[in-house]
């Protein structure tokens, strides 16, 4: 974006906008029909980015790396009220939470078999104990008539 000599933002079109950011100009006009860019307009109906702009496609992009989808990013960038920027951005917080838990066991895991100086790893103590865990036997759910039996005086 150039200014003028007045100090004024001049504008870019929507070739020259996404190229900035690195991104295919349908993706600019997938997120105006979704709601989440309100470009000016020429004369000619062609879409004129301006500074505003350009910060709302840094927050949407710093949104969508934080793992936002764009309907959540919708939501938040058209609330100012924190209890809800709060209700929106626990559930998103919260899945992180699971995806890194995830991602650290998994880690774990590799880890333990760079470790292993076992050269047949299934005679590695730490691969027994996650079978052992994996097919260990399972509490499956008590039959009616036991139940019964059992809640029965005197059984």
């Amino acid at each position: 974006m150039k200014s003028s000599e007045d100090g004024a933002v001049s504008t870019l079109a929507i070739g020259a906008f996404a190229e900035r950011f690195g991104l295919a100009p349908h993706v600019l006009r997938h997120w105006e029909a979704v709601g989440l860019l309100h470009p000016e307009r020429d004369s000619g109906g062609r879409r004129c980015y301006g500074a505003d702009d350009l910060t709302r496609v840094a927050t949407i992009l710093i949104l969508k790396d934080a793992g936002l989808g764009l309907n959540t990013i919708k939501s938040l960038t058209t609330t100012v009220d924190r209890a809800t920027r709060h209700k929106i951005l626990h559930p998103a917080a919260e899945e992180l939470r699971s995806t890194i838990a995830a991602a650290q066991a998994s880690l774990g895991l590799i880890e333990g078999g760079l470790n292993c100086e076992h050269e047949d790893v299934t005679q590695c103590p730490n691969y027994q104990r996650l079978i052992a865990e994996r097919t260990g036997p399972r509490n499956p759910a008590p039959e009616p008539a036991t139940e019964a039996m059992a809640a029965a005086p005197g059984a």
